[in-house]
């Protein structure tokens, strides 16, 4: 190394007055090796590169992010770099070439500057003679020499037990090996080899060459290599792991989460979790989780005494979380990835789980706290919303509920009050009328009470409902008249009113002055018709108690009563009336 560093000291003697007419030839490159959000953490990368490798480098990349880098170099040098350290498993697979204006002041080694030094040469190039100087020049790297199998098995036993056992691994994960992984190569492993061989147009010998090898493991590794995983530690949140690099980049920080956000088209996504607490905030948190809607409704949870795991899934994505506490620090991760690129996600989940560690110190709790507020968010992520919400009102004491059969309509799940789930009993789409049972039975505080005896035209009718899907967090009371008692076309089933309700209100219950239930609203008639706003239509409780009675459900009825005063009705009303949530 010393005589090629006089060899350019010489050459930069005779081209002085050149170099300083024309200034840095534009390829002098670096071959750049990770990228750290933190100083600390990069200092201590660039020493562990350079125990191992010459020409270690670090610099500043902007916006707080740091670079450890091999250089400088010539691009075609840099090139070679970067092909003989991938084979050789020295630098990482997703090193690439970075061009020098890339950096910025150099940190390590300390009080360097190579950014104003001309290029080395790639280690191990051969030289020539030229008239100036003696330079180095590239020699392109020839591709493996394959191995005859005594070879073979030569270079195999300087394989140590893991790199054995990761050969395994690789069969394994492609179809051929379905033994233990245990690094002992008898019958059972060499038959898979040789199956592997076959399948890759290779001579069957049941021994691996080094190239073969190498494209064995190369075939398992693609789904990292293609999301480029690479190690990062996030010194603020405390966290460091392998992450997919080339989907996702660090975006901001809002506690309790680091968020990185997606890069590609792929829309993959990450948040590290990080934050103190106790038993308590870890509950909490494994609460509030499932409301988001990066955690769909369908996957298994599992919350245990100081961990919990959530998977979910829908058709665009699939999400993973866990998180652990430790010493009063709640510490863990959520991967959300798209749907249908299973193999992929499972590889690289598996391998950031295997490399997650613990740093020293949580997240400011209060990191983010100048972030836009919202109602429907939570730490930048947004709260999970139902496709729609309508109103529904108890008919027993067990929590049947009434309602449109609108609200039900190709749901994953149904909820009452946003809580409590629910299963459609029966229903009658012609009506539009759906029965719901609760999954676990509920004491509702009132129930609804049929008027058994038919109101006068022309009298005044309440229906109460969640006009604006639950925004308010109780029903309304919204007042109007009835017209006819029968429908347009005169079903007997049906009952016209003449009041202005909102999309919500459906399903709600319509009362008389007294607090009796009349029937149920319907939802506004769709279609190319367009009625006057203020004309909507009812099931009449004659119909509903059919269907009931047909469930084998008995409604309570009452003779007319007298007005209620305008909180009592108020009152009886909410008691009985029940948001109706339609999940996807």
């Amino acid at each position: 190394m010393k005589n090629i560093f006089v060899a350019v000291a010489l050459l930069m003697t005779a081209l002085m007055s050149m170099a300083t007419a024309q200034g840095r030839p534009d390829d002098i490159v670096f071959v750049q090796l990770e990228a750290h959000p933190s100083l600390t953490t990069s200092q201590r990368r660039a020493q562990g590169f350079a125990d191992q490798l010459s020409d270690v480098n670090g610099f500043s990349l902007g916006g707080g992010w740091y670079g450890i880098a091999l250089g400088p170099y010539r691009r075609d040098d840099a090139e070679r770099v970067l092909q003989v350290y991938r084979s050789e498993r020295r630098i990482p697979s997703d090193a690439y070439i970075a061009e020098a204006r890339s950096y910025g002041n150099q940190f390590y080694p300390v009080g360097a500057n190579v950014l104003n030094r001309d290029p080395v040469t790639s280690p191990g190039a051969p030289t020539q003679t030229t008239d100036q100087a003696t330079v180095s020049t590239p020699e392109p790297e020839p591709e493996p020499a394959d191995e005859t199998p005594a070879q073979a098995r030569r270079s195999e036993r300087l394989l140590t037990s893991q790199e054995r056992k990761d050969l395994q691994i690789a069969l394994q994960w492609a179809g051929f090996y379905s033994a233990a992984i245990d690094g002992a190569y008898g019958p059972g492993t060499r038959r898979s080899m040789g199956d592997w061989q076959a399948a890759n147009g290779y001579e069957p010998t049941g021994i691996l060459t080094t190239k073969q090898r190498q494209a064995l493991l190369d075939q398992y590794n693609a789904p990292l290599i293609s999301v480029g995983m690479s190690r990062i530690a996030d010194s603020k949140a405390g966290i460091e792991m392998k992450i997919p690099t080339k989907a996702v980049r660090f975006a901001r920080y809002e506690a309790p989460f680091a968020h990185y956000d997606s890069i590609s088209a792929d829309g993959i996504r990450l948040l590290l979790i990080s934050q103190p607490g106790d038993r308590r905030t870890l509950y909490g948190l494994y609460d509030i989780m499932q409301t988001l809607e990066i955690v769909p409704l369908d996957g298994p949870r599992e919350r245990k005494e100081r961990s919990f795991t959530l998977e979910g899934r829908n058709a665009r994505m699939v999400s993973y979380t866990e998180a652990v506490l430790r010493d009063g620090e709640i510490k863990g991760f959520t991967l959300i990835w798209p749907t249908g690129d299973e193999e992929r996600r499972t590889r690289v989940l598996a391998e950031m789980r295997a490399s997650f560690e613990r740093l020293d110190g949580v997240l400011d709790p209060a990191a983010g706290g100048e972030a836009l507020q919202n109602v429907d968010l939570v730490s930048g992520l947004s709260v999970r919303k139902p496709r729609l919400s309508r109103s529904g009102f108890f008919v027993d004491r067990d929590g049947t509920v009434v309602t449109t059969a609108e609200a039900v309509k190709g749901c994953t799940r149904i909820t009452l009050d946003g809580t409590y789930q629910a299963q459609v009993a029966g229903q009658d789409s012609a009506l539009g009328i759906a029965i719901l049972k609760p999954k676990d039975r509920l004491a509702p505080a009132s129930i609804a009470q049929f008027r058994r005896s038919s109101p006068r035209l022309k009298s005044e009718v309440s229906v109460s409902g969640y006009s604006y899907e639950g925004k308010l967090g109780a029903p309304t009371l919204t007042f109007g008249k009835l017209e006819d008692l029968t429908g347009l076309r005169g079903e007997t089933e049906l009952t016209r009113l003449a009041l202005n309700v909102e999309p919500g209100d459906a399903g709600g219950p319509v009362l008389d002055t007294g607090g009796a239930v009349l029937g149920m609203l319907l939802p506004r008639p769709a279609g190319d018709q367009q009625l006057p706003p203020n004309v909507s239509f009812a099931a009449n409780g004659a119909t509903i108690d059919g269907l009931l009675q047909g469930l084998g459900l008995t409604a309570t009825s009452v003779e007319l009563r007298n007005a209620a005063t305008p909180d009592g009705l108020l009152r009886e009303a909410s008691e009985m009336t029940v948001l109706v949530s339609c999940w996807d």
